[in-house]
């Protein structure tokens, strides 16, 4: 129990969570008193409880049966699954394209050798995704890095890390999902991809999310989200909902590589995969 506390108190520091938040300033006097014996405060006021909002009669109830360790410490406060946001059709010319890959080994091949865009030119190598063929949970992020561009590996380096002892943390280990980008190749200086950079790769993409048919798909930053989604949103704009793609619930969550950089994004970034993970339990 101790390396399991251990692992969860070192996954709080890195989601940002080794603070102590105070409402208002603490007075210490007063807290005490003058005999220098600590005050007990009087009882607060009892609140009246939220009403629940209405449930229409037609809504079928979601059904969670939870897999896994039933006191895993991920379910402790963990938000509640949000309502539905877009529901998103692949396109058909992408479909149809794709249709002629029939494995995730061809669609790796093609990529090898395409030449659809000028991010070709700068590559090291192709990154086209990797993971369990098979995963209940698929994460897509924006593209390739420098560290990727030279493995060849989605997410490596300290983005990678971080996703690592996320996944982990909700008992889905990265053996166990399939994770790829929207674009296949690095941008220069990483910078986001351009569309037309995005429109040449995501008939790939497109196709290896057929083939894998996740029961939950996390979208990692603002440029996969609204890729996949075919907006211009902002993130806010797109969290806290679940999304539709192809008839896949979709989470929308921040880019490892953006919590690095900012960590009071790491909290909400904690609730969105919490809620990810909650879907996978969902009886279809």
């Amino acid at each position: 129990m101790a390396d399991v506390r251990r692992e969860w108190f070192q996954l709080q520091r890195d989601l940002g969570g080794d603070e102590v938040i105070f409402d208002a300033p603490m007075d210490v006097k007063a807290a005490l008193g003058s005999g220098g014996k600590r005050r007990t405060p009087p009882p607060a006021a009892p609140v009246e409880p939220p009403a629940m909002p209405a449930i229409e009669a037609s809504t079928k109830p979601k059904i969670v049966r939870p897999f896994g360790d039933p006191n895993a410490m991920w379910r402790k406060d963990a938000p509640p699954i949000p309502g539905p946001g877009l529901t998103i059709v692949p396109p058909a010319d992408s479909v149809a394209r794709g249709a002629v890959w029939a494995s995730l080994d061809a669609v790796a091949t093609e990529i090898a050798s395409c030449r659809g865009c000028p991010l070709c030119e700068g590559r090291t190598n192709t990154v086209p995704g990797e993971g369990n063929p098979a995963a209940k949970l698929m994460c897509v992020g924006e593209g390739p890095g420098e560290s990727e561009d030279l493995s060849g590996q989605p997410f490596v380096g300290r983005a990678g890390d971080l996703l690592n002892k996320i996944l982990e943390s909700i008992e889905v280990p990265r053996p166990e999902v399939y994770i790829a980008n929207i674009v296949k190749c690095r941008p220069p200086r990483n910078r986001a991809p351009l569309p037309d950079e995005r429109a040449a790769c995501l008939p790939y993409l497109h196709r290896q999310i057929a083939l894998v048919r996740p029961k939950v798909l996390l979208a990692l930053g603002g440029t996969a989200a609204e890729s996949l989604l075919g907006v211009k949103k902002t993130l806010g704009d797109l969290r806290l909902r679940v999304h539709s793609w192809d008839g896949i619930p979709l989470i929308v969550t921040y880019h490892p590589a953006a919590l690095l950089r900012n960590p009071n994004w790491k909290r909400p970034a904690w609730d969105d995969v919490r809620i990810a993970r909650q879907l996978l339990e969902l009886d279809s």
